[in-house]
């Protein structure tokens, strides 16, 4: 299975947060990709400067039958298309797409380390992971995702909220 991190914390063209999400999702099932589980809107505060918009985030969980290259590639011009400007880290952007654990391949080059290097230090990736596969563990550590959520700090445990709201993908 390939899990796949998508945050915004900026309008673009095409909405809010919520909407730039949504279209990512149909951009996404457009080329080609089976969306299998999508989590609820989580919602946090950036990082590190709170006083920044805050950050809408879900968790999916998609097959893909071609290389993790071919789906950077894909998630790189979606971004592009969502009118996403490179950055800093951590500065606000439109759409944020973070290949985080693509059928437990390790990999480090240039463009792409797998699983996603800070994963397990991000609540943002953890929460909604957990809603659409609690038994997930890091391909690294083999450290079950519950292990992993009860190590970050309180204040991480708490600062993010889940939605009531869920993405919506068109059929």
């Amino acid at each position: 299975m390939i899990y796949l991190s998508i945050g915004s914390n900026l309008n673009s063209r095409f909405g809010n947060r919520f909407d730039n999400i949504n279209k990512s999702l149909q951009l996404l099932k457009n080329k080609k990709l089976k969306i299998i589980k999508i989590s609820k809107f989580y919602e946090t505060p950036s990082y590190p400067n709170k006083n920044l918009p805050k950050f809408i985030n879900i968790a999916i969980s998609i097959n893909f039958s071609k290389k993790p290259s071919d789906l950077l590639k894909i998630t790189s011009d979606i971004e592009k298309k969502m009118d996403r400007v490179l950055t800093p880290n951590n500065e606000p952007r439109t759409l944020d797409i973070d290949i985080i654990d693509f059928k437990k391949i390790i990999l480090k080059t240039k463009l792409l380390e797998l699983p996603h290097p800070k994963a397990q230090e991000r609540n943002f990736v953890l929460m909604p992971l957990y809603e659409i596969n609690p038994n997930w563990k890091h391909p690294i550590n083999n450290i079950k995702i519950k292990d992993l959520i009860n190590k970050l700090t309180a204040n991480k445990r708490n600062e993010i909220t889940r939605l009531k709201e869920g993405a919506i993908l068109e059929s």
